[in-house]
């Protein structure tokens, strides 16, 4: 899986991108630069106010798995999830839906 790694990329599409929310994640979503070809890429964010950085690493796997689930990276786009509070202890299937809904209301997926 292709990520997101430097901050000055993250930052650009904090900048750029649109956003929906969900009470169990964040998710930005800017079309892929020219430049840089079709290839979609990820970037995962779990804050300090979440807790400990056991919860955040957590979170951070439950979001891989739940990327790969969804079929993500998707073509032409970089896509920034933001985990929240709940984000660690939700079932796979309440966060599959939530992302899905959210890909879709920034229309990265039909």
């Amino acid at each position: 899986m292709s990520t997101i790694k430097a901050s000055r990329e993250i930052d650009k599409i904090f900048q750029t991108a649109s956003r929906a929310a969900h009470p169990l994640l964040i998710v930005l979503a800017a079309r892929t630069p020219e430049g840089r070809g079709l290839e979609g890429r990820v970037a995962f964010i779990a804050g300090k106010k979440l807790g400990h950085a056991v919860l955040r690493n957590r979170c951070r796997r439950v979001m891989r798995a739940m990327v790969r689930r969804a079929g993500g990276p998707w073509p032409g786009w970089d896509v920034v999830i933001i985990a929240r509070q709940d984000t660690a202890i939700a079932r796979p299937g309440a966060l599959d839906g939530a992302l899905a809904g959210l890909l879709t209301r920034l229309k990265v997926v039909a």
